[in-house]
């Protein structure tokens, strides 16, 4: 017998499972047949599809083997199984890099914590519960050798050679105290129902079922087998025969979470494509949402026969956070990862999808406004990337999105911006580059709060990228309040122009700046400051600059911005009277940089901008 150390990974993560989550210890019936099914699944897809499996025999079935006496139970499958290095690799490490967060993200709340089992593909040790050792008996379908795995949870685990007649695996539990209440036939048959009524396969239980014995006038207890689930794809069933408890409850096996959904959406089409979706939106956003190794929620069926859980092609990337079934009856039965990137089936499929969430999303937004605002405030981020890439649906996404404003408290739709347009505004309003706090001070806002103007505070770091190709809002423009252009907006007929004044002042600027600034000019856009920066339209702002080169994008040009001062501001008027001495420059800089800080710009020399601004204290102290 071999002697293994668990990775340290798991044995914090056992110890933490085990003393955390008591609240809802069955979790491991449900993980376990999960476990079973999945198994069953693959081994099935490859006597369909490989030729080096089609000749193996195939019962697919699991089953459970309750002995009462000895408070302990077998669970069985003849699925895929595993070998030695797989028992290794799946029961003693954790191979997937984001599982390891689970460790930092357990708070302690057992109905919180338990939720995140299933997102970590951690489902396994929840076994140690209910359990003081565990023993795995598994044979790989199309290897002669069979494995044993066993551990206690807490001292590593132990790997010999063993003897099973099919592929499969066995899952021998001896209970514990805290286990021993599963150590009942009624109990294991009320949670397989509750868990695994669909799962597709059939779960047999055998225990001793009590008997009336009429000859003798006593009960007597006969080994008995039964099946105990329903063995149908519940997908497949009419909506009509199915209640909110069912699709709740294929929610949490598919998700392995606990909480219930937030939506679901059940499709079924006929026509020249026939296939059936149901579809699920979490009450929460899975943790791994922003992770680039993150989990795909849809799982691919042909004709009911499980092919992949893993394939993001199925959805594009920012429904990422969906979760649910994709089952068709037109795709071939060996369809490969690399297919489905050019199957016309599948791309007719996903396009048909997506326009339907999207369709669900907004008839909630329109009838549930509530219940959306719990939706929006785990997924906005998330529908605005669908802005940057999915063009076909763009209006949709425009509709679904919600923003925050300077004109309301919470976030905001489009639509409702525009129904508080005034009557002879030209655009819909926005500005970016940097934290909420700092954008709603910025000095371009000012003349907006003066003419009462709403303007949109788009704080997420990517939204200057999203939105520069979001030109419009139907046949309303979109516009960034600090790109050059936006300023023509402002300009009212009747105000006299200013910057003939102020053509002294400002080529002294241009002259003292240099090529820090692309051009200096007068500012319509000011009503308090004495400054601002802007960028021309196609350029990205400096913020954007900052945050690219931030990224490793090394190679971008330093594009130089324009400065605008407010003619009407008193430091303006007093350095016109001064505008070829030394404090005007000094003044000149400090207006510069001073705009560059409101725009969260990292000054380029602080020092130099410390010395010039105790040079102009000193002169006023």
């Amino acid at each position: 017998m071999s002697k293994r150390e668990f990775q340290t990974e798991v044995s914090q993560l056992l110890q933490l499972i085990i003393h955390s989550l008591y609240s809802h210890p069955e979790i491991f019936l449900r993980e376990l047949v999960s476990n079973s099914s999945d198994a069953l699944d693959k081994l099935r897809h490859l006597t369909l599809t490989d030729e080096a499996y089609k000749a193996l025999p195939f019962d697919p079935r699991i089953e459970l083997e309750l002995d009462e006496e000895k408070k302990t139970l077998t669970i069985s499958d003849s699925g895929i199984g595993m070998n030695e290095e797989e028992l290794t690799s799946n029961l003693g490490t954790i191979a997937r890099s984001g599982t390891k967060n689970f460790l930092s993200q357990l708070s302690g709340d057992a109905k919180k914590d338990s939720n995140l089992i299933g997102q970590f593909g951690v489902g396994f040790y929840s076994v140690f519960m209910v359990a003081d050792r565990v023993e795995v008996v598994s044979r790989k379908a199309g290897e002669e050798q069979a494995w044993r795995w066993v551990s206690d949870g807490k001292s590593g685990f132990d790997i010999e050679p063993a003897e099973r007649a099919i592929a499969g695996t066995t899952v021998l539990i001896h209970f514990n105290e805290e286990g021993k209440q599963y150590a009942n036939s009624w109990r294991l048959q009320e949670i397989v129902k509750k868990y695994s009524n669909h799962i597709a396969f059939p779960i047999f239980l055998t225990y001793d079922k009590s008997q009336w014995n009429e000859a003798e006038k006593k009960s007597d207890k006969v080994r008995t087998t039964e099946q105990v689930n329903a063995a149908s794809a519940l997908w497949r069933r009419p909506k009509s025969e199915l209640t909110d408890e069912d699709y709740k409850e294929l929610y949490k096996s598919v998700s392995g979470g606990w909480d219930d959904p937030l939506f679901w959406f059940h499709t079924k089409a006929e026509g020249s494509l026939e296939y059936t979706t149901l579809f699920y939106i979490p009450a929460k956003a899975p943790l791994d949402l922003y992770n680039s190794e993150y989990k795909v929620g849809v799982k691919l069926y042909v004709k009911r026969v499980f092919i992949m859980d893993d394939a993001k092609e199925l959805l594009p990337q920012y429904l990422r956070f969906v979760r649910g079934i994709i089952d068709s009856e037109d795709l071939p039965l060996n369809v490969s990862r690399e297919i489905l990137q050019q199957n016309r089936v599948l791309t007719s499929i996903r396009t048909a999808s997506v326009k339907k969430i999207l369709s669900e999303l907004k008839n909630i937004a329109a009838n549930q406004p509530d219940e959306y605002l719990k939706f929006i405030a785990e997924y906005n981020r998330p529908l605005k990337e669908g802005l940057y890439g999915d063009y076909a649906n763009r209006e949709t996404l425009l509709e679904l999105v919600r923003f925050k404003s300077t004109k309301v408290d919470g976030l905001t739709s489009l639509a409702d911006v525009k129904s508080r347009m005034k009557d002879d505004q030209k655009s819909i309003y926005y500005i970016t580059g940097g934290a909420e706090s700092l954008l709603r001070t910025s000095p371009l806002l000012e003349i907006y709060k003066k003419k009462d103007v709403e303007v949109l505070i788009l704080d997420d770091d990517f939204d200057e990228v999203i939105f520069s190709g979001v030109d419009k809002y139907g046949e309303i423009d979109l516009k960034a309040v600090n790109k050059s252009s936006t300023s023509e907006d402002l300009k009212g007929g009747e105000e006299p122009d200013k910057a003939e004044g102020l053509k002294p002042l400002i080529e002294m600027l241009k002259k003292t700046l240099g090529d820090r600034v692309k051009d200096v000019r007068a500012s319509v856009r000011l009503a308090d400051s004495p400054s601002c920066i802007v960028s021309d339209e196609e350029e990205p702002s400096l913020k954007m600059q900052q945050m690219m080169r931030a990224m490793g994008q090394k190679d971008i040009p330093a594009l130089k911005p324009t400065l605008e001062i407010n003619p009407d501001h008193e430091i303006v008027k007093k350095l016109l009277a001064r505008s070829d001495d030394s404090v005007a420059q000094d003044a000149a800089w400090l207006l510069f940089d001073q705009a560059l800080l409101m725009e969260g710009v990292a000054l380029q020399d602080p020092a130099a901008f410390v010395q010039r601004l105790n040079r102009v204290l000193n002169l006023s102290v």
